[in-house]
């Protein structure tokens, strides 16, 4: 019996231990995951050439940061002339001017987009990427998706509009079912005459009449898109004609736009950034909104720390986006007073390119009370994007 015993066993850990190995082996062999098992991010590319807003780079940029799986990176027109979009799952071409962003690719960088997302990458279009990938006789464009804009007034103005999403939009955008309606910072985005809707989804209509300028002619916009997606060749596209980036309480939707288009799981957000209750109505800058925001921005440098606060409150009060970038300076104001209002503003609308200044501001903050109140403000804005 011992002479029989003794093989089996050998037999029976030698079982279990080539069970083991080869279940290690397909771990590692898995192309979604890394070497530590941990899930693969996604590369996804900024557009950062000449036409390309910085701001917006920027902007776009740190919105990816919310999401842990994304790795975020600028891509300018001779890296992807040179072969760098082989690195990457989905390009975004951001805010700015789609004529000077085509110009400044050229056509054979041009040529290396469209094989990209015609191999079965993703592409995002933010306002001027959406003029660069529509089909409108007369202007540059890569011809991504089936669809004009309307070139006359096409600078209609700016302010936060308001959406409403469709039943294919609600679906990607769950959190935000049940809202009839939610807002997002625009800038001149495109208005879209779809002329082959099978071709693509309409995820988000405009309801806002964005007709600022004299002359302009009413009851254009509403109705028109304001989210759709569509394929090119294999891959996905999806453009949004307002600043998700750019509008706090929904820089979610940036990287959600970017797990759509590479086909990747659409997880959820905290909702220390899915806000969209914090912008509850239209904001349209006609001439009097304009002068109340300079008027505003001339104030911040007034002597009296009780003006310059006020002036931040009004300058929210009309969700001025360039605003927040005015109030980084002010975390070094002599007031701290007034360093404590910058930090709170920056926190509330999520400016975590700030992060830096408002590290600096505690380092150099001697007031025990203020420095703890800005450290706190410093981990509400880091934990933003951890």
């Amino acid at each position: 019996m011992k002479y029989f015993y003794r093989p089996v066993r050998y037999i029976f850990v030698f079982i279990v231990v080539a069970i083991f190995f080869t279940g290690c082996n397909e771990n590692n062999s898995s192309v979604s995951k890394n070497q530590d098992n941990r899930p693969k991010l996604l590369n996804v590319g900024v557009f950062d050439g000449n036409g390309a807003s910085a701001v917006c780079v920027l902007e776009t940029l740190e919105a990816l940061k919310i999401d842990t799986g994304i790795k975020g990176s600028s891509v300018s027109a001779y890296e992807i002339q040179n072969g760098i979009l082989d690195n990457y799952d989905v390009l975004i071409f951001p805010g700015g001017s789609g004529s000077k962003e085509y110009n400044n690719l050229g056509q054979l960088a041009i040529e290396k987009v469209q094989k990209f997302a015609a191999g079965g990458k993703g592409i995002v279009g933010i306002c001027a990427g959406g003029y660069l990938f529509a089909t409108t006789d007369g202007y540059p464009s890569l011809k991504i998706i089936k669809a004009h804009t309307y070139r006359f007034h096409y600078n209609r103005g700016r302010g936060l509009i308001g959406l409403e999403l469709t039943e294919e939009g609600a679906e990607i955008f769950p959190e935000l079912k049940g809202q009839d309606k939610f807002f997002v910072q625009y800038y001149d985005g495109p208005i879209y005459d779809v002329y082959e809707p099978e071709s693509m989804n309409i995820l988000g209509k405009i309801t806002t009449d964005i007709a600022t300028h004299k002359g302009d002619p009413k009851g254009l916009t509403p109705g028109k898109p304001a989210f759709l997606t569509s394929t090119y060749g294999k891959g996905k596209v999806f453009v949004s004609v307002g600043h998700p980036e750019a509008t706090a309480g929904m820089r979610w939707i940036v990287p959600r736009m970017a797990r759509y288009v590479a086909s990747t799981e659409l997880i959820s957000y905290p909702e220390t950034v899915v806000r969209p209750q914090i912008n509850d109505r239209e904001i349209l800058y006609f001439p009097p909104t304009k002068s109340f925001e300079t008027e505003n921005f001339w104030k911040l440098f007034s002597d009296d720390e009780f003006v310059v606060i006020s002036a931040i409150d009004n300058l929210y009060s009309i969700r001025s986006r360039p605003s927040i970038r005015w109030s980084i300076g002010l975390l070094r104001h002599k007031s701290k007073n007034v360093r404590l209002k910058a930090a709170d503003y920056l926190v509330k609308t999520e400016y975590t390119d700030a992060i830096p200044d408002l590290e600096s501001a505690v380092n150099y903050e001697n007031d025990s009370d203020t420095k703890k109140v800005l450290e706190q403000r410093l981990n509400q804005l880091s934990n933003l994007i951890k």
